[in-house]
């Protein structure tokens, strides 16, 4: 992605996108993507397909932010060039949907493990969390997000394991680098990051036929408070809301408790791009609503799974570039996310995802 202004973006039937999408658990079935969200010709939003029971509620609860203002002295992200497919050695394992272009979507039953499941998955998310580590470290004024994929390609593929990403539904990067207004999704290219820019990274790897998932997002520079205070209550959401799970408790406390804190901040919680079951395939049940919600679902003991909320300073409705993966905030504000795999256990939750 590179800076510039404003530029009309078209909106592309959400058939690819990569990770952390609603699955229709109100129809109890998983209908191809563009069936769960909808979207008016020419209007470049993507909305929820929303059960009844959010759909009386949606305005009352989720509409307090729209009323912000984008930050007016920064660029607005547009694409930027990219580079070839990087390549994997013949030898390393590829997950099963990489020789199709369409993404296999949420698959039904929840991810639990046996012990050589867990210790799998424990393997998986510290390579995950390692990698997203030395990610962290490269980001500084002047590099490119094409560079940090390229560093992170060769850091999984050095250990063995694939870049979950690479092929997914057709994503061409090894890695998710969302700058700024980017929600989720960005694609790695000739965009080089500037002084006081944020950018998550989200680092999936398939070791061993397990995937590990998590993101953080990181300061470029010298990021003025208003950026910093976004991202570290984005953080403090993801905290909160692991510090909650454990056997048996309901799945909708997770949103409430990221809902809870966003609000004393009147940020903006997007709910299109939700957390997922993770372990044996990229995205399983249950689906991880981010914000209050009514939803039935208790947490199993020994289930893996993802959180990842993203926060917003303005508008959260999400708006898709051409290349049907690339989501930014509709007024350009700020956008934050954090992520980790976790393991509920009997004593609460194992996060997967650290060093």
């Amino acid at each position: 992605m590179m800076r510039g202004a404003a530029t009309s973006l078209t909106l592309r039937p959400t058939s690819r996108i990569l990770s952390s999408f609603v699955g229709d658990r109100f129809l109890h079935s998983t209908p191809p993507l563009h069936q769960l969200f909808r979207y008016n010709p020419g209007s470049k939003h993507v909305s929820m397909q929303l059960s009844r029971t959010f759909s009386g509620l949606t305005n009352l609860l989720f509409n307090r932010r729209n009323d912000g203002l984008p930050n007016t002295t920064r660029k607005r992200l547009k694409p930027g060039k990219l580079s070839p497919r990087r390549p994997v050695p013949g030898h390393i394992e590829r997950p099963p949907y990489v020789k199709s272009k369409q993404p296999p979507g949420i698959v039904s039953g929840p991810e639990v493990h046996d012990e050589k499941g867990i210790e799998c998955m424990r393997a998986s998310g510290r390579l995950a969390a390692q990698v997203l580590e030395y990610a962290g470290t490269l980001v500084k004024p002047g590099i490119m997000t094409d560079e940090i994929d390229r560093a992170v390609h060769q850091m999984i593929i050095d250990n063995g394991a694939y870049p979950s990403p690479l092929g997914y539904g057709g994503f061409p990067k090894s890695v998710c680098t969302s700058v700024n207004e980017c929600i989720c999704h960005g694609i790695p290219d000739s965009c080089a990051l500037e002084d006081g820019d944020i950018i998550n990274i989200d680092v999936t790897v398939y070791l061993n036929g397990y995937h590990g998932d998590t993101s953080a997002t990181f300061f470029c520079g010298n990021v003025d408070d208003e950026g910093r205070q976004l991202v570290q209550v984005t953080k403090e959401c993801l905290d909160k809301a692991i510090s909650i799970c454990a056997p048996g408790v309901e799945l909708k406390k997770i949103g409430k408790t990221i809902q809870d804190h966003a609000d004393k901040f009147r940020y903006g919680v997007v709910q299109q791009f939700v957390g997922h079951g993770v372990g044996r395939v990229f995205h399983a049940d249950p689906v991880i609503l981010h914000f209050r919600n009514n939803e039935s679902g208790c947490m199993l003991l020994n289930q893996t799974f993802t959180i990842e909320p993203m926060l917003t300073l303005g508008s959260f409705n999400p708006v898709m570039w051409d290349d049907n993966w690339t989501v930014v905030t509709e007024d350009g504000s700020l956008s934050a996310q954090f992520e980790h795999t976790i393991l509920i256990t009997e004593d609460g939750a194992e996060i997967l995802t650290k060093c």
